[in-house]
């Protein structure tokens, strides 16, 4: 029997307008011989996650609470992909929405003894960016590879200008460089990259991709929704990977290469009837999904 969900009739009313209207919070519809519960700023699940799904958490917020977006920001201060699982295993955190964490986060909760229940929500993408008047439109997973392995070092081995490939990186633990080192390297090192060329956050390696020394020679990447849903690959360019441009639609359909899932996640042992459970719950069933959709990130639904 399907636990504590929203009827449909609501969760339509709430996903086509209140959340952001400062609509009074309503009770979720439970199913049968179980008792009505709502949402409160009391009782609504600690959430944490990854920078990119930060938005997605702060409309879940405002739709289950009927609050407004701005109203409930204060409720979304996420810590980024991998320290978000530790703050969940450590009990700072009831529910993540993440990418998938540096592996020995596994490692620590295994030691610890800590199970996690997790299951995808929505579905994005790691993307590499240049500057908008870079030439190159395109690059394959084997010039990614020399790149990020020191044996490609001149745009023009990639059809581009004759100028020094300036390759960024992420922190270790960011959930961006997991995916670099799990989709793109694939168990080949990365070249240790020069100080400064490694960046703590995805804001600042746009940054440093749209105005390194006034030229376009720098490469970089981060995620579809953050690049381009958040608008911030303004005066950057996203290319395409082995000719398939990074979008909704390749995105969905999988034609897009390097595609990253974002997850779902509570402790194992949440009771039945807890709110994080409750929440785990509604964000995969299709007025979760519709919300994922209707954020601009592609649901679990579309993907399948």
């Amino acid at each position: 029997m399907k636990r504590k969900l929203f009827c449909a009739a609501l969760a339509l009313v709430m996903l086509l307008g209140l959340a952001g209207c400062g609509a009074q919070g309503s009770p979720v519809t439970p199913a049968a011989g179980s008792e009505a519960i709502s949402f409160t700023r009391e009782n609504f699940p600690r959430l944490d996650g990854s920078t990119a799904t930060a938005p997605l958490a702060q409309a879940v917020a405002a739709v289950l609470l009927g609050e407004s977006e701005d109203a409930v920001a204060g409720l979304i201060d996420f810590s980024r992909t991998t320290e978000s699982y530790r703050e969940l295993m450590a009990g700072n955190a009831d529910l993540l929405i993440a990418a998938e964490p540096n592996s020995a986060v596994f490692d620590e909760m295994e030691s610890a003894g800590f199970e996690i229940e997790m299951e995808p929500v929505a579905m994005d993408a790691l993307v590499f960016l240049v500057n908008a008047d870079n030439p190159v439109d395109s690059l394959t997973l084997d010039e990614l590879k020399g790149i990020y392995t020191g044996k490609i070092t001149n745009w023009s081995e990639v059809g581009g200008n004759d100028a020094e490939i300036i390759p960024f990186q992420r922190n270790a633990e960011s959930g961006s460089q997991v995916l670099m080192e799990k989709l793109v390297m694939a168990g080949e090192a990365m070249i240790d990259p020069p100080e400064g060329y490694m960046l703590g956050s995805m804001g600042e390696l746009m940054d440093a991709v749209r105005q390194y020394d006034n030229s376009s020679n720098a490469l970089g990447y981060s995620v579809y929704y953050y690049a381009h849903d958040m608008q911030m690959a303004d005066g950057l360019k996203l290319l395409k990977i082995d000719g398939v441009a990074p979008d909704a639609e390749s995105i969905g359909s999988g034609e897009y290469p390097f595609l990253n899932p974002y997850y779902a996640a509570i402790n194992a042992a949440e009771p039945e009837d807890s709110m994080a459970r409750v929440l785990f719950d509604w964000l995969l069933g299709p007025d979760g999904q519709k919300l994922v959709s209707l954020e601009g990130y592609v649901s679990i639904s579309e993907a399948e």
